[in-house]
C-alpha cells in the first residue's frame, strides 16, 4: 500500500507566462507557493481474489475490467504512460483537503501525486523535477488539456518559490529565502475565501492564451507594496477575458478592499473558486465581516512537496511470523524521502517584480 501526499498551490504572480505557448516565445516566470492543504492518492496491487480487475474511487466507484474502461481520464492515460497493463490489478483511492476545480491547482497536483504513488508502487524513487515533467507529459500532452506548467512544479517541489521558464524550455525552480519572521508576516497578510463554485479551467484558459501579449511587467519595493501589487496583477489579468471574472466575484473582490484589502486575486483559470487577498492583520476581522457567508479557509505555507507518506509491503505469512520484533517493527515504519536538491538564493523583492 502506497500513500501519496501532494499539496495544493497558491500562484502570487507570473500566471500564464508559465504556458509553453507563451516561455517557449518569451520566457517566464512565476513567483508561488504551496500550503498545508493536500491531494491524497493511496495506490495497491488489487489482491487476484477480487471479481474485477481494477478498482477506482473518486467521486465514482469505477470497478472495471481492463484500464482502457476507466473513466477518470488522468488515472487511465497515467497507468498506460507508466506502462501498468490487465495482467495486475490496481487499487486507486483519491482523497483531498480542498475541493477540485477551484484555482489551486487541483488537477496537477492529482497528476503529480498519482506519478509519485504509481511510480513508488513499482519500488522506484523519482526525482523531484523528473515528477514534475512527467506530470506535465501527462496532463499537457496526453491528456491535451490548456494547462500550465507551473502547478506540476510547484506541487512537486514544494515551498515558496521562483520558477522560471526558458525559451529553451528549461525549467529552473529557485528557492525564494528570506528571513523566517519575513515569510511569517507575509503568511499573517493573506486570507482565502472560497465562494463556493467551480468550473473547468481548460476552456477559460484557452481564451486566456490567445490574449497573452496584454502581459506588463511591475516591480516589488515593500511587503505592503506586494498587496498592491496583487491588485494591479489582477486587473491586467482580469482584462484578458470575460470568462476570468463574473458580477459575483468582482462584488466580493470589492467588499473586501473596502473593508481593508489592499488588493488580491482570483486564483487559478478565473470565473470562480478561491479569492486571496492580502490584508493587514488589525483589518482582517472587518474583511471576515464583510465576507461573512463566504468560506474563510486558514492556511500555512508548507516546503515539503510531493511525498510518499506511507509505503507499506505486505511480507508472507511465513515470512512475518520468523521476523525478529525488531524487524517487524521497522517493516511498518513510513517511508520519508531525502531533501537533498540545492538552489541559489533569491530576493524575495527581485522574484516578484520578475513575476508580476
Amino acid at each position: 500500500m502506497i500513500l501519496s501526499r501532494t499539496p495544493f498551490r497558491l500562484s502570487f504572480f507570473g500566471g500564464g507566462t508559465d504556458y509553453p505557448a507563451w516561455y517557449r516565445r518569451e520566457g517566464g516566470a512565476v513567483l508561488s507557493t504551496t500550503i498545508d492543504k493536500y491531494c491524497y492518492l493511496s495506490v495497491r496491487q488489487l489482491p487476484p481474489f477480487f471479481t474485477t480487475r481494477h478498482r477506482v474511487v473518486w467521486s465514482h466507484v469505477e470497478t472495471v475490467g481492463t484500464i482502457a474502461e476507466i473513466l477518470h481520464p488522468a488515472v487511465r492515460e497515467g497507468l498506460r504512460l507508466l506502462g501498468y497493463d490487465d495482467t495486475t490489478g490496481i487499487e486507486i483511492h483519491h482523497q483531498a483537503d480542498l475541493p477540485a476545480r477551484a484555482g489551486m491547482g487541483s488537477s496537477s497536483s492529482f497528476a503529480v501525486g498519482l506519478v509519485k504513488a504509481l511510480t513508488a508502487l513499482r519500488g522506484q524513487m523519482i526525482g523531484r523535477h523528473a515528477l514534475a515533467l512527467t506530470a506535465m507529459r501527462l496532463e499537457q500532452e496526453v491528456l491535451a488539456e490548456n494547462v500550465g506548467s507551473q502547478d506540476q512544479v510547484a506541487a512537486a517541489y514544494g515551498g515558496l518559490n521562483l520558477i522560471e521558464f526558458r525559451k529553451s524550455g528549461e525549467i529552473r525552480v529557485d528557492p525564494v529565502t528570506a528571513r523566517p519572521d519575513r515569510l511569517v508576516e507575509l503568511q499573517r497578510h493573506l486570507m482565502l475565501f472560497y465562494t463556493g463554485t467551480s468550473r473547468f479551467a481548460s476552456a477559460i484558459a484557452g481564451d486566456m492564451l490567445a490574449n497573452l501579449d496584454a502581459r506588463r511587467a511591475a516591480l516589488l519595493p515593500s511587503l505592503d507594496d506586494f498587496g498592491r501589487l496583487l491588485h494591479e496583477s489582477w486587473l491586467l489579468k482580469r482584462s484578458l477575458s470575460p470568462m476570468i471574472s463574473n458580477e459575483t466575484v468582482d462584488d466580493l473582490y470589492a467588499k473586501a478592499v473596502r473593508h481593508g484589502a489592499l488588493g488580491g486575486k482570483l486564483l487559478g483559470a478565473g470565473s470562480s473558486g478561491f479569492l486571496c487577498f492580502f490584508v493587514p492583520p488589525h483589518r482582517q476581522a472587518s474583511v471576515l465581516r464583510a465576507l461573512a457567508g463566504h468560506l474563510h479557509v486558514p492556511f500555512a505555507f508548507e516546503n515539503e512537496g510531493s511525498r510518499i507518506i506511507h509505503y507499506g509491503v505486505q511480507a508472507p505469512a511465513a515470512a512475518v511470523e520468523a521476523a525478529p520484533p525488531v524487524r517487524r517493527e521497522l517493516a511498518g515504519r513510513t517511508a520519508r524521502a531525502p531533501r537533498t536538491e540545492t538552489a541559489r538564493p533569491v530576493d524575495v523583492a527581485r522574484a516578484a517584480g520578475k513575476t508580476a
